[in-house]
């Protein structure tokens, strides 16, 4: 007779063998691998099944490398600070301490359930003040060293529960306790100065075994970059605009300016007939998440009615704002140069702004063949990385690569007697034998 499978009974046994006998021992011997999991928000009576899925994949790759050897490192703890456990609390009509403390008790017991290999001994919770002693001892550290400054910074804003909120908190443009519409509002407060190091954060991505699609996620967030910061003038006005740019070699084609609608002279920039429409605009755009205004494909945007002064040739160039522009990268405003730029080309072709295309060599404008643009645009496109003449083809001429050699090596030959002072040795168009080419960037030492 065939006995059903008892998965409670086996379950409870090994829990039990496993609870007397640990299998994770540090015998200092051992070399030690450090496996760390996002710590759960206790905000709710119990884990979802994301949760089971993050924390199975790290508890089968931590007995894998115990299997290999390793004393495995694996804390849990709980991230209990902020507003998801305050906005449980609120719900559930208990005191938060009382409803953090039941939670935890209780997806700590769902944890071991799946007899994750944790280290329960280094467990931490963010509310412990021996946990949190420890951030603000850092925090003053930093503070000290000039890391942490205070600066005014637009954040989502709840007026009715008067807090700041994170992207995730605001639903729909509304905030996810209240229901209150969710504006932008500019508050001072703490930033850290993480770009001093850039470059130790860059080059330490090379060390690191990661898919190169997750490592260039990790460079775009850290977003070194070299350029410089350029004052317009503001026409019929005392004030200057500073705009930072990647390509001040393009000033001479800054054909419009687009502000952030957070910039503090958005509104001011307005004349009497354009105030109503800038007003608007600003608004508008402060229902608007950052993620949701990078992600919209259709570029808006408003006139302000003013100008700025190019400083580089005297030429009046219209105030625009659109919020495709953070205030919180570079100085919150840009100046466009649509011949060089995707962005600007598509936001100037939709309001009907001039388009100038400019290359300059030694302060003096060169000219170029369409197709010879074209090459210099898609590689500045993708300064600093190689291109194979292939790929150059396919995106330049839109025709399949195969056989293209000739007709590239021609364009490139052609293109360095323009902008390099010795083509024969060229120092920023470079030939990368067998792999293709790679345009380097004049301003990276």
């Amino acid at each position: 007779m065939t006995v059903p499978y008892n998965h409670r009974a086996v379950e409870k046994k090994w829990h039990d063998i496993w609870e007397e006998h640990p299998v994770n021992v540090d015998d200092g011997k051992k070399p030690k691998y450090y496996c760390l999991d996002m710590f759960p928000y206790p905000s709710g009576n119990g884990l979802h099944v994301g949760h089971w899925r993050g924390y199975v994949i790290s508890d089968v790759w931590s007995r894998y490398k115990l299997l290999n050897g390793y004393y495995i490192i694996h804390p849990m703890g709980w991230d209990a600070f902020g507003l998801p456990a305050e906005n449980y609390a609120i719900k559930m009509g208990v005191h938060p301490a009382k409803s953090t403390a039941d939670n935890v008790a209780n997806i700590k017991r769902q944890i071991n359930e799946i007899a994750a290999l944790y280290d329960w001994d280094r467990e931490v919770n963010t509310t412990d003040p021996e946990f949190y002693k420890w951030t603000q001892w850092i925090f003053v550290k930093m503070f000290k060293e000039g890391l942490a400054y205070e600066k005014e910074f637009p954040i989502n804003w709840c007026p009715s529960c008067k807090t700041g909120l994170a992207n995730e908190e605001v639903v729909n443009g509304k905030c996810e306790r209240c229901g209150s519409e969710v504006t932008k509002k500019n508050l001072r407060q703490w930033m850290l100065r993480i770009t001093k190091y850039a470059d130790r954060l860059l080059n330490d991505l090379d060390k690191l075994d990661w898919p190169e699609k997750v490592k260039k996620m990790q460079s775009d967030w850290i977003g070194k970059s070299y350029g410089a910061e350029v004052e317009f003038p503001v026409e019929g006005k005392d004030e200057k605009i500073t705009v930072y740019t990647t390509r001040p070699d393009t000033l001479h084609g800054a054909t419009f300016m687009v502000l952030a609608p957070e910039h503090a002279m958005a509104k001011e920039l307005a004349t009497d007939e354009t105030r109503e429409a800038v007003e608007q605009y600003i608004y508008d755009a402060s229902m608007k998440s950052n993620v949701d205004r990078l992600q919209d494909k259709e570029k808006t945007g408003v006139f302000t009615g003013s100008y700025a002064i190019n400083p580089l040739n005297g030429a009046k160039v219209p105030i625009w704002l659109s919020d495709y522009v953070l205030a919180d990268y570079g100085t919150g405003a840009i100046m466009c140069v649509p011949a060089h730029d995707d962005r600007d080309f598509e936001f100037a072709t939709k309001f009907n702004i001039p388009i100038i295309q400019v290359i300059a060599k030694d302060g003096k404008e060169i000219e170029l063949t369409a197709r010879e643009f074209e090459i210099l645009k898609y590689m500045a496109q993708n300064i600093g990385r190689v291109i194979s003449r292939e790929r150059l083809y396919e995106t330049v001429w839109g025709e399949d690569g195969f056989g293209c050699d000739n007709t590239i090596m021609v364009h490139i030959r052609h293109l360095r007697e323009k902008i390099e002072n010795n083509p024969t040795s060229p120092k920023y168009l470079l030939t990368l034998k067998g792999l293709g080419y790679k345009l380097v960037n004049p301003y990276e030492k």
